[in-house]
């Protein structure tokens, strides 16, 4: 209890039911209720209040450029930037399998359970609360969305600074998948032809995996 409460003042939030909070830190190898139903409905929840609280920021923005911006600020890499922030690993309820593993660490694992939390906000106290969280929780990358250079996905630029230099364009290979059928987790490497090291990049999607996969390579690439 303690610890639920720590970190439900690290979210500026306290639950009235306590049990939507303890599913959301559920991953799906513990047994009984996990956090897959809040992650999806949290996913939903999040995406239109980014896409509100941009539409209202940036009246002046195309609609491409828009949903390049949202895409950038509901990726799974910066909710696992602010589950880091929370230290949401240290209170995951995970099996022993994904303990021994690292998954309380793991990018992918982080991002769903952000989003499960949003999920359970939004059901425990309404949507006006959930998006007062969400607002105050992205406060400074909204406040920075229109200095952002780069509105194209990952994939799209690495292509691009690959064809500015004539070299090859990349390739993903799938690694692993891992999960049942209607919740997978995607290990993707993104390599290219001629430069010895390999990106891997890790997703609930082979998009998002892929997408992940192509920012890291970018780093690599520009350094």
């Amino acid at each position: 209890m303690l610890a639920t409460t720590a970190l439900c003042k690290k979210l500026g939030y306290t639950f009235k039911d306590c049990q939507l909070l303890a599913d959301a830190l559920s991953h799906r190898s513990v047994r009984g209720k996990n956090y897959e139903r809040l992650e999806f409905l949290g996913d939903a929840v999040l995406n239109f209040v980014i896409a509100a609280a941009l539409f209202q920021k940036c009246p002046q923005a195309k609609e491409g450029d828009l949903s390049r911006l949202r895409a950038s600020l509901v990726r799974g890499e910066t909710l696992a930037e602010l589950a880091h922030g929370f230290q949401l690993g240290d209170y995951l309820r995970l099996g022993a399998g994904e303990l021994k593993s690292g998954g309380a660490h793991r990018s992918s694992i982080l991002a769903d359970a952000m989003e499960a939390i949003i999920g359970a906000i939004y059901l425990d106290g309404g949507l006006a609360i959930c998006e007062q969280c969400i607002l105050q929780w992205y406060a400074a990358r909204l406040e920075n969305s229109a200095e952002i250079p780069n509105l194209k996905d990952a994939k799209t630029r690495l292509q691009e600074y690959l064809q500015s230099r004539q070299l090859p364009l990349p390739d993903y290979v799938i690694l692993v998948i891992e999960g049942a059928a209607h919740q997978q987790t995607f290990r993707m490497e993104c390599r290219v032809a001629g430069f010895k090291q390999v990106a891997v990049g890790m997703g609930t999607t082979r998009k998002r995996a892929e997408q992940e996969a192509a920012l890291k390579m970018l780093d690599l690439l520009e350094k």
